[in-house]
């Protein structure tokens, strides 16, 4: 599940990237009206300020929504499900040291 949102937040930041570049600034339309402008583009000389504009949202509102679903994913870590992870560490006993095991082998404690 957290690979499919990082997939998607990534696929939505470079699609917001690409849609703000494409989008022209509002000094342009100073251009426009000298006859250099956008009647020659590819959505039409104002068909495209409402296309990419709402592209933009759509972009914008997965974007926001993946990034608060990562910071969900990362806040609330999922629990271990797996055997090991269900035993009380309380309950568990440990090995009693050995006094041999200290420091040297038990072959050398052998007297001559």
């Amino acid at each position: 599940m957290e690979t499919l949102v990082w997939v998607v937040h990534v696929i939505a930041a470079v699609v917001l990237i690409v849609l703000v570049l494409l989008q022209h600034g509002k000094g342009a339309d100073m251009g426009a009206a000298f006859g250099s402008g956008s009647a020659g583009s590819l959505f039409g000389s104002s068909g495209s300020a409402n296309f990419l504009s709402r592209s933009t949202a759509i972009a914008a509102t997965m974007f926001f929504l993946t990034s608060l679903s990562l910071t969900y994913i990362y806040s609330h870590p999922a629990q271990k499900q797996g055997v090991m992870d269900r035993v009380n560490p309380a309950a568990v006993q440990p090995a009693p040291a050995d006094a041999n095991t200290a420091g040297e082998s038990k072959s050398r404690d052998i007297p001559k």
